[in-house]
């Protein structure tokens, strides 16, 4: 198993670029990122001080723009087998 070692975030250009190559909006790309709406995607694209994107978070982004649903599906069992209870609300294309 790889560990990181040293991650620089995305900038919020990069992730400004991300949402229009994807034609997302802010609400799908918060749904995208984990995230509860739109309002909370930006505090890591804009103001006086965006926050920085964890390698957790880009790493979930990550998987979910590559990996098929069968292969989420199966994390989405260990997840469950670890413990946690998970609830889907719709699909995000």
């Amino acid at each position: 198993m790889k560990i990181i070692k040293h991650y620089t975030p995305p900038s919020t250009s990069d992730l400004e670029t991300l949402k229009g190559e994807l034609g997302k909006t802010g609400n799908e790309m918060a749904a995208i990122a984990g995230l509860s709406d739109g309002r909370q995607w930006r505090k890591y694209t804009g103001g006086a001080s965006p926050r920085e994107l964890s390698a957790q978070m880009l790493f979930f982004i990550a998987a979910r723009l590559t990996l098929p649903e069968e292969q989420l599906d199966a994390i989405y069992e260990q997840m469950r087998t670890l413990g946690a209870e998970l609830e889907f609300d719709g699909d995000i294309n």
